[in-house]
């Protein structure tokens, strides 16, 4: 399983972007998590394998919005806040289950994409 995560990049807060992750090989879900500095990694969304069922962190609850394209899914971000600055990571791998907001239930994980809001 190889994960690509792109799509980051610089937008003034109320901005919208939307990330893509490539993940060849899985058939499992798939998460995103942000991990800001000096803080820990934290859920933001993630997506079953049918893409019909969709998990989100309060904090991003009726902001963003993942979707699923075969093997790419997408995190699309709008009504972007500068707490949401961090680095994004696209993750998946068997042993997720229900516990999708757990970074360590996931095997697979892409190498991050910078997402940067300026106030």
């Amino acid at each position: 399983v190889q994960l690509q995560a792109s799509g980051g990049g610089l937008v003034q807060a109320g901005g919208s972007l939307r990330l893509s992750c490539a993940a060849s090989g899985s058939r499992y879900r798939v998460g995103w998590f942000r991990q800001a500095p000096a803080k820990e990694r934290e859920f933001v969304a993630a997506i079953g394998m049918s893409g019909k069922t969709t998990y989100y962190a309060e904090s991003v609850k009726g902001r963003f919005a993942i979707s699923r394209d075969g093997n790419t899914v997408h995190l699309q971000m709008n009504s972007l806040k500068p707490e949401d600055t961090a680095v994004y990571y696209c993750a998946t791998g068997p042993r997720v289950g229900n516990f999708h907001y757990v970074p360590a239930r996931y095997d697979y994980w892409g190498q991050g994409t910078l997402v940067t809001v300026s106030s």
